[in-house]
C-alpha cells in the first residue's frame, strides 16, 4: 500500500525479469510527504487512473516505452458501488487487462509490469544506493524521480531554491503570480529517502546507478513536450511535473503513473488544477501542523535520522466537507475535460 494507492502482486519480478502487478487506486490523498490523510476525496481514485491510463496510451502511441499493459474493465456489480472505492481484496476483479477506450465506466486498476524496488539502507547519516543497485541487479526502479518545469506557480519549490535571475527571469524576486520559464526546466530529486531533497547531476548520477542520466533527462523532455501539446489541445496549461523509471537490461522504462492531477500541475482558465489546491488549503486551515512538519522535517535532518515524523507532534485536521466536494469535483470535472470523454457523472460541474 502507498499514501494513495494498493499494490497488488502477481508474479514477483526476478534480477533479469519483469513480473507482473497491478495499481488499485483508492480516494485517499497524500500532502507534505505525510502519508494518507484522515479524508477521502469522492471520484479521486478513478481520475487518477484513467487520466494516468490515458496518458500511457498516448505515450506509448509517440514511441515511448512504459511498463504499462492496460486497465481492468470494471465489472457491472463493481460499477454500482464505484465511488466507494472499497480496499477489500476480494472486490478486486480478475479480468484481462485492456485499453481504456474498452471500458464503459471509469476504471481504478491498471495493471503493469514490475520491477524489483530493493531495499534502501540508512546508516551512520547515509542512504546506501550501492547496496541498493547491487541487489536491483539489472532490473530495478530508479530510485530518481526526474522533474520538468515548464513555469514556476505558486507552491513550487523553486522559488525558496533558485533566484529568478538563474532562470533568464528579469526579477529580483519571485512574482506572486505564476511565472512562465524561458525554457523547460529539468532537475533530479530523490525517490525512496524519507525527505525529498533536490540533487546535482554528478550526485543524480550516482543515484541512478547504471540508468543514463542523460537518457532520462531526454525521456522528461519527451513526455513533457507530449503532454504539454495534449494539455494545450483541451484548454489546460501544463504547469510542471516528474516521471519515475525503471531500468532493465539497459533500457529505461516509463513507470509509475504520469501526467495525473497528483504527479503533475496544470492550470485551466487562470485556476490551478491539481493536488496544489488541497497544500494550499492546508497552509489556510490548519498552519500549525505545516508547521510542524517543516520543523520535525529539520530536527530529523539535524539528528541524521530518516524518519521525521517521529518528531512531529500534531496531525492534520480533516478537511471541510464544502472543501472535499470542490476537490471531488475538480479531479472528475478535470479528468473529463483532459480526457474529452465524459467519463464522470454529467452532474458533476464541469470545465
Amino acid at each position: 500500500m502507498t499514501s494513495v494507492k494498493e499494490f497488488l502482486i502477481e508474479t514477483e519480478p526476478t534480477t533479469t525479469g519483469y513480473g507482473r502487478g497491478r495499481f488499485v487506486f483508492t480516494d485517499q490523498y497524500s500532502v507534505f510527504d505525510w502519508g494518507a490523510m484522515p479524508d477521502q476525496i469522492p471520484h479521486k481514485g478513478t481520475s487518477l487512473c484513467t487520466m494516468g491510463a490515458y496518458n500511457f496510451e498516448l505515450l506509448e502511441e509517440n514511441g515511448i516505452s512504459t511498463h504499462y499493459i492496460g486497465v481492468v474493465r470494471p465489472s457491472k456489480a463493481e460499477t454500482t458501488t464505484i465511488d466507494n472505492q472499497s480496499s477489500d481484496e476480494s472486490d478486486h476483479i480478475t479480468t484481462d487487462p485492456c485499453s481504456l477506450d474498452a471500458c464503459s465506466t471509469a476504471p481504478t486498476e491498471m495493471a503493469i509490469k514490475l520491477t524489483q524496488v530493493p531495499a534502501l539502507p540508512y546508516d551512520d547519516g547515509a542512504y546506501d544506493y550501492e547496496s541498493y543497485h547491487e541487489a536491483g541487479g539489472q532490473n530495478y526502479l530508479i530510485p530518481l524521480e526526474v522533474v520538468f518545469r515548464n513555469s514556476v506557480p505558486i507552491g513550487s519549490s523553486l522559488r525558496d531554491r533558485k533566484s529568478p535571475q538563474e532562470y533568464d527571469i528579469d526579477a529580483d524576486a519571485w512574482p506572486s503570480n505564476p511565472v512562465e520559464l524561458p525554457k523547460p526546466v529539468i532537475e533530479f530529486s530523490t525517490k525512496y529517502e524519507e525527505q525529498d531533497r533536490y540533487l546535482d547531476r554528478e550526485e543524480a548520477e550516482r543515484i541512478a546507478g547504471a540508468a543514463s542520466i542523460d537518457t532520462l533527462e531526454e525521456l522528461a523532455v519527451s513526455v513533457n513536450r507530449i503532454i504539454t501539446r495534449e494539455a494545450e489541445k483541451r484548454g489546460f496549461v501544463h504547469e510542471d511535473g516528474k516521471i519515475e523509471c525503471l531500468y532493465h537490461d539497459g533500457e529505461i522504462i516509463l513507470a509509475d503513473v504520469v501526467g495525473t492531477f497528483d504527479e503533475n500541475r496544470f492550470g485551466y482558465n487562470d485556476q490551478e488544477v491539481s493536488k496544489e489546491v488541497i497544500r494550499q488549503q492546508y497552509k489556510q486551515i490548519d498552519p500549525e501542523w505545516v508547521s510542524a512538519v517543516t520543523d520535525a522535517k529539520r530536527q530529523a535532518k539535524i539528528q541524521d535520522v530518516a524518519d521525521w515524523r517521529g518528531h512531529c507532534d500534531r496531525s492534520p485536521t480533516p478537511l471541510p466537507q464544502p472543501f472535499i466536494n470542490t476537490i471531488s469535483d475538480l479531479y472528475a470535472a478535470g479528468t473529463n475535460a483532459y480526457v474529452d470523454t465524459q467519463w464522470f457523472d454529467e452532474n458533476i460541474q464541469e470545465f
